[in-house]
């Protein structure tokens, strides 16, 4: 199989059947230095048109590593900046495949300049069109900003490399040792690739994400057809505070959750859920990941830490972008308190406080167990804007621990005094009741009956609008 068959069968694979349209095939470089002229360059190593997934349209770029290693040149950014513009003038989003040696030196500054003429879409589209990169080769340098700038990055597991300085380029360190470059590293380490895979399974998530989300922000009929019970109880779900990623997955019509970022950050879950057929992005505490045997394989606290307030605060700044309605699942008790969280949790703290105080889209947080400190008030409170708050029954509200407390209220007193007043403190201002009774909490239900409340919730909101002052835009 040719790298040229493999750009068109990633497109065919990833469309519907027989509804890619190819356009501008015949755009072929122009640059006559360093013998370019007599260079065939067919499509100039970019298929791009458009086509639909599950009847949505969308429209595609799938870069060529046969004609000149896929690398950007003039033309080849021309036709993606062509694409861009009538997917803006039609509100349908983007997706790129790429694979590209990335710069093509033959053109100079003819490519330098249509990378920036590349980026300058992207952020013209940023909000406005959902933007979906896949990388299946090379992915180096100033082409490692395109899958950067979009929405969600997919990559190849085994042969796909995404990176500004290879391995080998930096300082102490080559591929061996650590391999910057690979799917691993970029999921794990980085952030920015939401899932690694093989292709096939990449170009299926990718259909399945697009079916979740508006064709642009203005489109509110991502709504899909509902068969689950509305009502379906949970037997298992109260057991699911630690792992939230379940709870999700019970919540969640038909039981489908969609992870975003699974492997980055695991102490925060980011995804999409449906809800009585609407599309609802959520963000939720991890204290443990579940294993397949039921047993807890890792662990975290209930705990914010720099990279998973940032992996929230991306989720919902694009909810609130494309008017996703967005769920919270708050466990929280406190800070990551070491050495290396403590150079960025206020500034990522205040980051996630900033998104989910700035969106506008309805907000309901759920306190499936604790929500203890400031730390709580990051996570979707009701003082930083939540539409509506429920707790389970179960969940723990206030300053903090209650033993905690009562330690330091009553500090030299005896272990049964102290004993006592925690348990006193509990009840008073520990407890969701506690809570309810100051107007901090909506509802207190039972965490089997967490889906049939939080879709009421939903539904209340659905016709919610919020004005804000008027500025450009804000600075956090």
């Amino acid at each position: 199989m040719s790298n040229s068959s493999q750009a068109s069968q990633r497109i065919a694979a990833l469309l519907d059947d027989n509804s890619f349209v190819e356009i501008g095939a015949q755009v072929t470089a122009r640059a006559t230095d360093f013998n370019m002229k007599p260079t065939e360059t067919p499509a100039d190593g970019v298929i791009t048109g458009y086509g639909v997934i599950d009847g949505n349209l969308v429209y595609v770029y799938s870069q060529d590593a046969s004609v000149m290693n896929g690398s950007v040149g003039e033309m080849h950014a021309k036709k993606i900046v062509n694409l861009y513009n009538l997917a803006l003038k039609t509100g349908a989003p983007v997706i790129g495949l790429i694979d590209s040696a990335g710069l093509r030196l033959q053109e100079a500054t003819d490519a330098l300049s249509a990378f920036g003429r590349i980026y300058m879409k992207q952020t013209l589209a940023s909000g406005v069109i959902p933007q979906i990169t896949a990388i299946f080769g090379n992915c180096g340098g100033g082409l490692a900003l395109i899958p950067t700038l979009t929405d969600f990055t997919f990559m190849e597991s085994k042969k796909a490399k995404l990176f500004v300085n290879s391995p080998n380029a930096l300082d102490g360190n080559y591929a061996e040792k650590c391999d910057t470059a690979a799917a691993d590293y970029q999921c794990k380490e980085s952030g920015i690739v939401d899932a690694a895979s093989d292709e096939d399974t990449i170009l299926s998530q990718i259909r399945e994400l697009v079916s979740l989300l508006p064709a642009n922000n203005e489109d509110e009929a991502f709504l899909d057809e509902c068969s689950d019970d509305l009502n379906r109880a949970s037997d298992v779900i109260a057991n699911c505070v630690g792992d939230t990623s379940i709870a999700l997955s019970e919540i969640a019509d038909d039981n489908a959750f969609f992870e975003v970022k699974a492997e980055y950050a695991k102490d925060m879950v980011t995804g999409f859920i449906r809800l009585n057929g609407n599309t609802v992005g959520v963000v939720a505490n991890r204290a443990e990941v579940i294993g397949e045997d039921g047993k807890a394989a890792e662990k975290f606290g209930a705990i914010l830490t720099p990279a998973g307030c940032e992996k929230a605060a991306d989720m919902v700044n694009f909810c609130d972008a494309f008017n996703i309605p967005v769920l919270s699942l708050t466990n929280v008790a406190g800070y990551k308190a070491d050495k290396c969280a403590e150079k960025r949790i206020a500034q990522a703290a205040a980051k996630l406080t900033y998104a989910f105080a700035n969106a506008t889209v309805p907000k309901v947080n759920v306190i499936i167990g604790k929500a203890l400190g400031s730390a709580s008030i990051a996570m979707n409170s009701k003082a930083i804007g939540a539409d509506l708050t429920i707790a389970w029954d179960s969940a723990e509200i206030g300053a903090m621990d209650a033993k905690n407390a009562a330690q330091i209220m009553y500090d030299g007193q005896s272990a049964d005094v102290i004993a006592d007043k925690a348990k006193e403190y509990a009840a008073l201002q520990t407890s969701a009741a506690g809570a309810a009774k100051r107007g901090y909490v909506d509802q207190i239900i039972s965490a089997a009956d967490t889906r049939k409340y939080v879709i009421g919730a939903f539904e209340v909101l659905f016709t919610k609008r919020e004005d804000r002052p008027t500025k450009k835009h804000g600075t956090v």
